[in-house]
């Protein structure tokens, strides 16, 4: 009788459980958006605007908050819990009771659509949501003595960057995470609290902004470490003198696409401080109610929420790293969302050596005409700091990634004036791998302080930045130029010094079709407005 009973109170429960769904809540409009985007300074800090302005990124009406008054009304619906909204998707994620209860929203007059995350639940006019496992594998001029932290530091020549002074000085990270332990004590982050670097954050799953409290997990300081802790002698971060919001979004005892609306709201919020760059080892592909799971082929970054607001946080100015995720041995295998994004650089993993690790999630077939991951850097047996200020190594792409983020804002300081876009391309073009990449390591290992000299290459210097490839060659040679380049010509001449062929070229990256060319030895010379070069290649 009682094993009876215990079974039809576990029916009970699990026919509850079952009976909640989670649904994105689209709105009609937004208060006063004329007057908003006249005043921007009362909807934006005047970093963000200032930060727009030198990129030449418009303020627009995704940039005005959620109708606050809808949000109540929600809120006082009968079985409805508003857990986040978004600014730009003009959206409120809430959690019903039943199903029913979310539908009953659609009667409200400023409820535009319904968006529910068990997609089979959705109908035709309902908004389409097209717009892995988490981390359990996981001035003045310096001279840094790196000890632990030098492997993964000279990997991608992040060192250059910081003896010649740019350590990340005047560019700002929100770094987007599970709990953050101790970050607000530890000795590791001493310098970066005196410097006033540390410019505080917030709680989106509790919704508060004692962002130390959580002490369910120490991901998050953990990744911070990778760029932001020093101890002299032992450890320094990839950029130790750039500032730091910090941003709790993943809660770690459930699974949910409610923790993609708090990843969202956390990058407006963002982006409303005026970062520059978002640092994220989260991903998002599997939840506890299995309703709600993406598939392999939704990695397009076209369906996936997160995703989509990782693209408009690169729209809106913001540089996005992310880890592509521990999912390479598994039989998901490919990125997980934001990672699958086209606009952002996902971050997969390598070891001390330099060689692809299994658990490093790749490439798959979703990402049509662009690559995944895009670029690499260490995330086997990383070295960081853990919340009891101890050094200690563990393995994941969430380490890849911060270690890689925490480079580029070396990099960034040193040519401010770049977008983050080309910043991007920046370091694909200075990876290791860039004329052949592939599903492992994407474009490989970069070489920052490289890609610096790409970006600041206009005479001579522009030319030993030029790649060309392949030699010898059958039908067409690809020639690799830095982002930041004057208008080239290009010629070539045979083995009596007879011009073939000439014309002029300007971009990241052209081809010269030679197919036509007679076999041989040739030279093709390219000529700038003051400066020119040769180089042979054989036919």
């Amino acid at each position: 009788m009682f094993r009876f009973i215990f079974f039809l109170v576990l029916l009970v429960f699990t026919g509850q459980t079952y009976a909640q769904e989670d649904a994105w809540v689209y709105l009609t409009d937004k208060p006063n958006v004329s007057e908003a985007l006249a005043n921007p300074t009362s909807i934006l800090t005047q970093k963000a605007i200032a930060r727009k302005q030198r990129h030449g990124i418009p303020i627009d009406a995704r940039d005005v908050p959620v109708n606050e008054a809808y949000i109540s009304q929600l809120k006082s619906q009968t079985g409805i819990t508003v857990l986040a909204k978004s600014k730009w998707f003009n959206s409120v994620y809430v959690r019903g009771i039943s199903l029913e209860h979310i539908k009953d929203l659609s009667e409200l007059s400023f409820v535009d659509a319904i968006d529910f995350a068990d997609t089979s639940l959705n109908t035709s006019t309902s908004r389409s949501r097209q717009v892995l496992s988490k981390t359990s594998v996981e001035d003045t001029r310096v001279d840094f003595t790196y000890g632990d932290s030098q492997n993964q530091v000279e990997m991608i020549n992040v060192d250059a960057l910081h003896t010649a002074g740019y350590t990340g000085k005047g560019i700002t990270i929100a770094v987007l995470d599970s709990g953050f332990p101790n970050v607000n004590t530890m000795q590791a982050f001493q310098r970066l609290r005196d410097q006033g670097n540390l410019l505080g954050g917030y709680d989106f799953v509790d919704r508060n902004e004692d962002i130390y409290a959580n002490t369910t997990s120490s991901h998050g300081t953990l990744v911070l470490s990778s760029m932001a802790a020093y101890i002299e002698n032992e450890y320094v971060g990839t950029a130790p003198d750039a500032s730091y919001y910090i941003f709790n979004t993943e809660d770690p005892d459930s699974e949910s696409p409610a923790e993609e609306s708090y990843w969202v709201e956390a990058t407006e919020r963002a982006d409303s401080l005026g970062v520059d760059m978002i640092n994220t080892s989260l991903g998002y592909n599997l939840f506890d109610n299995a309703k709600y799971n993406y598939t392999t082929a939704d990695m397009n970054g076209k369906v996936a929420f997160i995703s989509k607001g990782a693209s408009i946080a690169v729209e809106k100015g913001i540089l996005v790293v992310v880890s592509a995720g521990n999912s390479g041995a598994t039989s998901w295998r490919t990125v997980t969302a934001p990672a699958d994004s086209p606009d952002i650089l996902s971050i997969g993993a390598v070891n001390a050596f330099g060689e692809y690790v299994s658990f490093s999630s790749q490439g798959g077939e979703a990402q049509v005409g662009y690559q995944k991951p895009d670029v690499v850097a260490r995330g086997g047996a990383t070295f960081l700091v853990n919340e009891n200020d101890q050094i200690v190594q563990y393995n994941g792409t969430s380490f890849s990634s911060p270690i890689m983020c925490g480079g580029i804002a070396s990099l960034w300081q040193s040519i401010p004036e770049v977008s983050a876009t080309k910043v991007m391309n920046l370091v694909r073009e200075s990876g290791s791998q860039y004329s052949n990449p592939d599903d492992f390591l994407g474009y490989g290992i970069p070489d920052l302080a490289l890609a610096k000299d790409f970006a600041l290459s206009i005479n001579d210097d522009v030319m030993e930045a030029i790649r060309f490839y392949p030699n010898p060659v059958s039908t067409v040679l690809n020639l690799v130029l830095p982002s930041r380049i004057e208008t080239l010509e290009y010629a070539i001449y045979n083995q009596l010094g007879q011009q073939v062929s000439q014309h002029a070229m300007q971009g990241n990256s052209k081809t010269i079709d030679v197919s036509g060319l007679s076999h041989g030895v040739y030279i093709l010379k390219l000529s700038s407005r003051s400066n020119s070069k040769s180089f042979k290649f054989i036919k």
